[in-house]
């Protein structure tokens, strides 16, 4: 069936939560809150960062428990007031939550990024809560992962009704990437001879809710009867189109594209999860706070996110549509062998990837060899 016919079975279940969180991400982005439920709770909730003028109308309505900020584990345990292994903590305060008492709490660029405001207490929130399905959606908006939130107090759907609110289910939020990767298929394809390989094809992959498209470039003419030189690269715009001298994107990219046309076939796939799945803005972030003094992995948590927020059932799914299901892997990252070989995608080599550091990603690679393991 071709993917814009309507389905006579009627409504993928699927599609719907898909874009019902699509939706969410929207309204979050530009600032607006939408309510998120589950079989149990329901919840008002807005993007942290976007707090900023004071009292907020659409959290002064009959019906709505206490306000509170929620944010990662990671982030509380850098504020002091939880474990790292924690999805999302609920932080309450003993008087307004006001901008300038929520940033401390979500921003390590305020002016004490480790010392929360006084009278700040924290409340683990479960795995599967209203509380960590927020938290998902802030990270999918490629928002600081933060959340201002207020249970409902009564029935959530007819609460949202009657306050015209969107709604989205928490569990189309826990299970968003698995979604997306499940109907990712491929929408265009054309031949695009490259400097360093004129016998080259672009293929674009589109999920089905129209998110992100990620390519594979197929150089050369790969047969699925062998193990193909493979190379998962995710996009950094700062390395791949501007080379930035802080990493060493660009060179992987560039040499990957000369190694696999060096090799006559192999493909490259170029998948949208910039800054290691935190997006553009907040990489952006974090480089402000390496040049304070972190590294990469430490900016990263301090702005709330996982060392690496990137998932590979993107990847899995476009090789298995082109007809890949053994690679030899041309990657320093044994995280990424890992990844394949969980999904079913065997991996019958890692092929080393080593590019010569500079004065200014120098240090960035030495993080990646010592604490990501990275075999540099």
């Amino acid at each position: 069936m071709n993917r814009l016919t309507p389905d006579p079975a009627g409504p993928n279940p699927d599609i719907i939560a898909l874009e019902a969180a699509d939706r969410a991400v929207a309204e979050l982005r530009r600032g607006a809150a939408v309510v998120v439920v589950s079989e149990r709770e329901g919840a008002l909730v807005r993007a942290a960062e976007t707090v900023d003028t004071w009292p907020l109308p659409t959290f002064d309505r009959p019906g709505l428990g206490p306000l509170r900020v929620v944010v990662t584990g990671r982030r509380a345990a850098i504020l002091g007031l939880s474990d790292v292994g924690t999805a999302a903590v609920e932080l309450f305060s003993d008087t307004e939550l006001t901008p300038e008492r929520i940033r401390p709490l979500i921003d390590p660029q305020a002016d004490d990024h480790r010392v929360p405001p006084s009278g700040i207490s924290a409340t683990f929130a479960a795995p599967q809560s209203v509380a960590a399905a927020a938290i998902r959606l802030s990270k999918i908006a490629r928002l600081l992962p933060a959340v201002v939130l207020a249970p409902i107090t009564g029935d959530a759907q007819a609460w949202a009704k009657a306050q015209g609110r969107l709604v989205v289910p928490a569990d189309a939020l826990h299970s968003y990437d698995r979604l997306q990767a499940d109907d990712l298929s491929p929408v265009s394809e054309a031949r695009v001879p490259l400097a360093d390989c004129e016998d080259a094809r672009i293929v674009a992959f589109r999920p089905r809710d129209g998110g992100a498209e990620h390519l594979a470039i197929l150089i050369g003419r790969p047969d699925p009867a062998t193990p193909v030189l493979t190379r998962l690269h995710s996009e950094c715009f700062t390395g791949d189109l501007l080379g930035s001298l802080r990493c060493d994107c660009g060179e992987q990219l560039r040499g990957a594209i000369q190694t696999i046309a060096k090799e006559g076939a192999g493909v490259l796939l170029y998948l949208a999860q910039e800054g290691r799945g935190i997006g553009l803005v907040n990489k952006l972030r974090a480089y402000g706070l390496q040049d304070q003094g972190f590294d990469t992995l430490d900016a990263n948590e301090l702005l709330g996110f996982d060392d690496d927020e990137r998932v590979y059932l993107p990847a899995v799914r476009m090789l298995r549509a082109l007809g890949f299901t053994r690679v030899r892997l041309l990657t320093n990252n044994p995280a990424k062998v890992g990844a394949l070989a969980r999904h079913g995608i065997e991996v019958t080599q890692r092929v080393p990837h080593v590019f010569p550091s500079n004065e200014h990603n120098w240090t960035y690679l030495q993080t990646k060899a010592k604490r990501s393991g990275h075999l540099l």
